[in-house]
């Protein structure tokens, strides 16, 4: 058998990640754009987003975006304070938009079963 003398493929040789120290300055939206709050990722770079007026938009995350800039919530923080975000908006919750025409309140019936209809789990 030959002996091992190499030191591993070429993931030994990508460099450390250095930039997670600094922190980026602040961006704020410009003309034609539109804050907005992430309801479900789709996949493929693609999601479903709330936006803050009022409608729900499939957006795509840009390729200079993808895997290399995080959004973290104390970000969406400091927008809120500059006044950015409309005061109806909650961070720290992941609902933000109600839909509207479903009822909240569930109520159950008093309906009791009877021994015979049994749970048909119980019978296996």
């Amino acid at each position: 058998m030959p002996k091992n003398k190499g030191k591993g493929g070429k993931n030994r040789r990508r460099g450390k990640n250095e930039n997670e120290t600094e922190k980026r300055e602040l961006v704020f939206k410009e003309d034609g754009q539109e804050y907005a709050q992430v309801t479900k990722m789709l996949g493929n770079g693609r999601l479903e987003a709330m936006c803050f007026d009022g409608i729900k938009r499939l957006c795509h995350i840009r390729g200079k975006l993808r895997k290399k800039v995080w959004i973290n919530q104390d970000e969406a923080r400091n927008l809120k304070t500059y006044g950015e975000f409309p005061e109806t908006v909650r961070i720290n919750e992941t609902v933000v938009y109600a839909v509207e025409g479903l009822d909240e309140d569930i109520e159950f019936g008093d309906e009791v079963s009877s021994e015979d209809e049994g749970d048909p789990v119980d019978a296996i």
